[in-house]
């Protein structure tokens, strides 16, 4: 294995990706793997490169030395010979000599002029281009104008070719053309070998999430007993936690062989209506290596269809309270498939590229890498697995045992109508799922889809947790009815809708912003330029609190547990662990966004210093 060069701490010229451009940046890291050394910008910014794109400082010095006395010279001797009117024939007679003189010549000025802007301060240069927002700024321009400094190599190449090259015009004009092409697109150019470099997944994970081996390892049996301990107290009489623990139930009890195929016809139902060539095909965010995966957008298509279907089986009097019957049967065979699905995860994932393990879940512990997901994006030929988890088989099905709670409701209680309360439930969770379908694209740039891979996490997240304990509000009603007045409902109902707009109008911000930032429509919004050629939005929503979008859940959160009444804390857990959930994501986006953006972050948390909860957090 080759011998690193150069040393951790060490200040040596790194080119940028993209460019001809060096600038003096700091060793961070070496990977012994991938061979990339982890280099640090003036300005904060951190990138991999490669060693052939790393010079040692002395190396500059010295060519800079080279071309500050030799060239000149040449240069002028250059220009006698061939610009001399009389040459004798002894002069013509050498002029093959001379020819070969003059090439060398042209490569070595060529060679010097392209480190001239070494010569530059770079910092001064880094610091108006990278290093947060200019004074004028008004909008994000990802576009990156090029400042004449950075043309300046390119301009001097220009003139010396046109000096000293034998080549006819036409192709000194075509030479133009070219560099004239490259001042316009070399942005773009930059902009995706640094996006490249900066999410380019590593060999291995090095920092470890949920408590590490140990703390996943816990999870793994911890999620599920959780919910099992939800549900059985929402069975009590007194689901008061001085209860604990309530009766356990027959291991026998626990599971049915006709309501693990019901769940499995409700899995691959699901499938065919992903499978169904409806809805437009987008590309997601650009891989580690540069490609991007095609996703067909048909979530609210299989909504439709799903509703035909239980408005089929309603018309043929079909009994839905069945769910309510058998919901924990429903849970526990929703666990034990969502534990065969992690574990042929898992071990397709031994067989996948390196370039297509999950940047969280690459760690080399079996435990760490089971639990938040080996693979980043597996699929079997075009079905992708973690996508179609992600909003179909949970999301929808939330919605379908919200309306079996509503049935269920109904019959145990004699109502010929459901009470005020589950009305509530059932329809500020529907607007949610509708809302999540509707707008199905916005989930390809969330964390769980960019960087999380698709492990025993998400996997029992999607099939148990978010089926089974979003929908404990309604199960809850269903043995414990609750009384509301008109007037409590309207309160609860205007509640519910200022969290909504604030989720709705925050993420529909973000994400026009992200599609097209030079959208006229959002010309208001003022942001802080990144180096990776994003930008961060400062006013508006984002302005206001760094993830207003978390902010709007939380409040809908409420709303939804508040027709439950008062008598028992039981219906809040999922206000709790939402905000459990939502601070510990918060952390990970903090940590992912400041390696990402460097000093364009932390100016951002200047000037919006409040994460989630505007004047407390």
């Amino acid at each position: 294995m080759p011998n690193r060069r150069f040393a951790d701490g060490e200040v040596v010229m790194g080119r940028w990706p993209g460019s001809v451009l060096y600038y003096e940046v700091q060793v961070t890291s070496y990977d012994d793997v991938s061979h990339l050394y982890t280099v640090k910008y003036k300005d904060g910014t951190e990138l991999a490169l490669k060693e052939s794109d790393i010079r040692s400082q002395s190396a500059f010095k010295h060519r800079k030395s080279q071309s500050s006395s030799s060239s000149p010279s040449r240069r002028s001797s250059s220009r006698s010979r061939s610009r001399s009117p009389g040459r004798p024939a002894k002069g013509r007679r050498r002029s093959s000599s001379q020819s070969r003189e003059q090439k060398e010549d042209k490569k070595k000025t060529i060679s010097e002029t392209s480190l001239t802007p070494l010569a530059l301060k770079p910092s001064e240069n880094n610091t108006r281009r990278y290093n947060g927002e200019p004074d004028s700024t008004e909008r994000n321009d990802t576009s990156f104008v090029m400042s004449e400094q950075k043309l300046k190599p390119d301009l001097e190449i220009a003139r010396v070719l046109d000096q000293y090259s034998l080549r006819p015009r036409k192709e000194e004009k075509k030479k133009e053309e070219m560099y004239s092409e490259k001042k316009i697109f070399e942005t773009k150019v930059i902009e995706k070998a640094s996006l490249k470099t900066i999410e380019k997944a590593p060999s291995k994970t090095k920092e470890l999430e949920f408590g590490g081996r140990i703390g996943t390892f816990t999870l793994i049996f911890f999620m599920p007993a959780t919910v099992l301990y939800l549900l059985l107290m929402c069975k009590q009489d007194d689901p008061s936690l001085m209860n604990f623990p309530p009766p356990l139930p027959a291991l026998e009890s626990l599971w049915e062989a006709r309501v693990f195929g019901i769940f499995l016809l409700w899995f691959f139902l699901q499938a065919l209506f992903y499978l169904l060539p409806i809805g437009k095909v987008v590309e997601g965010l650009p891989l580690s290596d540069g490609r991007k995966l095609q996703y067909r957008i048909n979530g609210f298509y299989a909504f439709v269809l799903t509703a035909a279907a239980i408005g089929t089986l309603l018309y043929f009097q079909f009994e839905l309270h069945y769910l309510y019957d058998h919901f924990l049967q429903f849970a526990v065979s929703a666990a034990a498939f969502s534990m065969v699905l992690s574990i042929y995860l898992y071990i397709r994932s031994l067989k996948a590229p390196e370039e297509e393990l999950a940047p969280s879940g690459n760690s080399g512990y079996f435990v760490y890498d089971f639990f938040t997901g080996h693979e980043l994006n597996p699929r079997i030929g075009s079905f992708d697995l973690k996508y179609f988890c992600e909003l179909r088989p949970g999301l929808i099905g939330w919605v379908v045992i919200n309306l079996a709670m509503l049935l269920a409701e109904m019959k145990i209680h004699n109502q010929s109508m459901p009470s005020l309360s589950m009305i509530l439930v059932n329809s500020f969770q529907l607007l949610y799922v509708v809302d999540a379908l509707w707008n199905e694209e916005a989930v390809l740039t969330t964390m769980d889809i960019t960087h999380d891979g698709f492990g025993f996490m998400l996997a029992f997240g999607d099939l148990v947790w978010v089926p089974f304990v979003y929908s404990l509000q309604a199960f809850y009603l269903v043995g414990h009815p609750t009384a509301i007045s008109w007037p409590i409902a309207v309160a609860i109902t205007l509640l519910n809708g200022i969290g909504y707009y604030i989720f709705r109008s925050a993420n529909s911000q973000k994400n026009s912003f992200r599609r097209n930032p030079a959208d006229p429509k959002l010309a208001y919004l003022k942001s802080i330029p990144t180096a990776t050629g994003k930008g961060l939005l400062v006013t508006g929503w984002w302005g206001f609190v760094r993830h207003p979008n978390y902010l709007g859940d939380i409040i809908m959160a409420l709303a939804w547990s508040l027709p439950c009444g008062f008598n028992h804390i039981l219906p809040y857990f999922y206000v709790i662990y939402f905000i459990c959930l939502l601070v510990h994501r918060e952390a990970r986006d903090e940590h992912h966004c400041k390696q990402k953006y460097g000093l364009a972050w932390e100016r951002y948390c200047q000037r919006v210093p409040y994460r989630i909860f505007p004047y407390i957090y």
